[in-house]
């Protein structure tokens, strides 16, 4: 990186690991980018194991302006550390895109149309737009349907709404995860949740989708769904405690109902019923002492 380039106005993040069938394409939408503002692209190379770093390489070599590697000689997910949002403080840009290396971008006049907004409209904290989600066979449709393509108020980030994560782009305003949410699955799920207390978030219909691959060595893509409503108990757990901790009531209720839904969802129907047995003679309980409570 020539630290005589001027300072980017985006920055691109993008982990990687084992991606040497994809990262080509990655990259290339990145660098198709037509904008009137530098960017730069972070790209995580999490000790991938087959070429992916060499061809990592090969690009800083051929984009030093562009271009700034990271890699792990250690890979640090199977240690249960989280590449992301460690990385975002290397972030020199006013707002943060992030895409993974096995997915990549269709639109040359994505950032600029994202970064144009938002330095038009400082009471959103981030823009997004759709993803097409396509495997070997062909296309398997919209990532955003109905209600979901639409902008996202300041609460509904806040409660967690579901975005299209390759196609963010959000102000640079956090460095950290708060210690309830480190670990936490569904990352994207708590980031969202954070950005939430700067802003809303703006849908740009008018962006081509993403491309959003499924393929056997997606992280999450490719869960059982089993595995994918146990990742998504554990995340509402986390932001549950988070809002705990914090005082916000409203919050702490809303991921509390979440766990209890996501947990009923787990068990089997004889545990539901059981589970409901009990539910209803907590509430009782409870409603009896309040009533003798108040009567005395």
């Amino acid at each position: 990186m020539n630290n005589n380039s001027p300072a980017p106005l985006v920055s691109i993040v993008c982990p990687t690991y084992n991606h040497e069938a994809f990262i080509t394409a990655t990259l290339d939408s990145f660098i198709a980018q037509q904008t009137n503002f530098p960017f730069e692209v972070l790209v995580h190379d999490d000790a991938s194991t087959d070429a992916t770093a060499r061809i990592l390489a090969d690009y800083a070599t051929r984009y030093p302006d562009i271009i700034r590697p990271f890699y792990q000689t250690e890979n640090q997910f199977q240690q249960g550390k989280e590449c992301i949002p460690e990385i975002f403080k290397h972030a020199r840009g006013r707002y943060i895109a992030y895409c993974e290396g096995d997915d990549y971008w269709t639109d040359p006049a994505k950032l600029q149309i994202q970064a144009d907004f938002l330095e038009a409209h400082p009471d959103y904290v981030l823009t997004f737009h759709d993803a097409m989600a396509f495997d070997i066979n062909g296309e398997r449709g919209l990532q955003l349907q109905g209600k979901l393509r639409r902008d996202a108020s300041a609460l509904e980030l806040q409660q967690g709404r579901q975005l299209s994560t390759l196609t963010v782009c959000f102000r640079n305003v956090f460095h950290e995860m708060p210690r309830e949410l480190q670990g936490a699955p569904l990352s994207d799920m708590c980031w969202w949740s954070l950005l939430g207390a700067h802003g809303k978030g703006k849908f740009l219909a008018q962006i081509k989708p993403a491309a959003y691959r499924v393929h056997p060595g997606g992280i999450f893509s490719m869960r059982s769904e089993k595995r994918k409503l146990h990742m998504s108990l554990q995340t509402c757990q986390a932001l549950a405690n988070y809002y705990y901790r914090l005082g916000n009531q409203p919050l702490y209720e809303y991921f509390l109902i979440h766990v209890f839904t996501f947990s009923l969802a787990a068990i089997s129907p004889l545990q539901k019923l059981q589970a409901l047995m009990l539910l209803g003679r907590n509430i009782g309980v409870n409603l009896y002492k309040r009533l003798t409570t108040s009567a005395t």
